[in-house]
């Protein structure tokens, strides 16, 4: 088994340390160690979706993601596969912040909301939703608009939540919609974007 010791890495490298052992040895099986929750979650998503079997397992304060090859099929990363009605093209908002605009603060809040609940008029061409910074905590519980990112995870739109924003606001435990996603998933995402919105 090829084991990875990522602990004290910061995101995205766990998962980019992972991706080159992958790519340069193609191990039947690997165990990656990681510090952090959003980091074990990050590795473990990645390699599901390059095909392995995943356990996860805890060692001391460490945790460990253990995968192992042969699960059927390969899912290229930040791929998954289309559920929503075919989209003239790929639409990206990137919300870096759960308010709009600078001086008052509920108003800010408000017009984020109403952007949030709004873009479904986006239609099929909403493809992927990220939450960076303080726009993660939208995902969380007590979110004014939870009910509405669910909404649109069950009609094919991937929200994308970065992990290291959540550790840092210690809401990891409290997010209730989109999966736990690093840099590395985000830039591949503009990458396939045809346009990014960034808020």
């Amino acid at each position: 088994m090829r084991e990875i010791d990522a602990r004290g890495l910061s995101c995205p490298a766990p998962v980019l340390h992972t991706k080159a052992t992958l790519e340069q040895e193609r191990p039947e099986a690997v165990k990656v160690l990681v510090d952090n929750a959003a980091s074990q979650q990050n590795v473990e998503r990645f390699l599901r979706s390059q095909g392995y079997e995943v356990r996860l397992a805890q060692e001391g304060v460490d945790f460990a993601v253990i995968g192992r090859s042969g699960a059927s099929g390969t899912i290229p990363e930040s791929e998954p596969a289309p559920s929503a009605p075919e989209a003239s093209q790929k639409i990206m908002v990137m919300c870096a912040t759960d308010r709009i605009g600078f001086g008052d603060e509920s108003l800010g809040l408000k017009l984020m909301v109403n952007f949030i609940r709004t873009l479904k008029e986006m239609g099929p061409e909403l493809w992927r939703l990220v939450l960076v910074n303080n726009g993660v905590k939208l995902s969380v519980a007590g979110s004014p608009v939870l009910e509405e990112l669910k909404a649109y995870e069950a009609g094919g739109v991937t929200i994308l939540v970065c992990g290291t924003c959540l550790e840092h606001f210690k809401l990891l435990d409290q997010k209730q919609a989109g999966q736990t996603t690093n840099m590395l998933d985000i830039v591949t995402a503009m990458q396939l974007a045809d346009k990014v919105i960034n808020l």
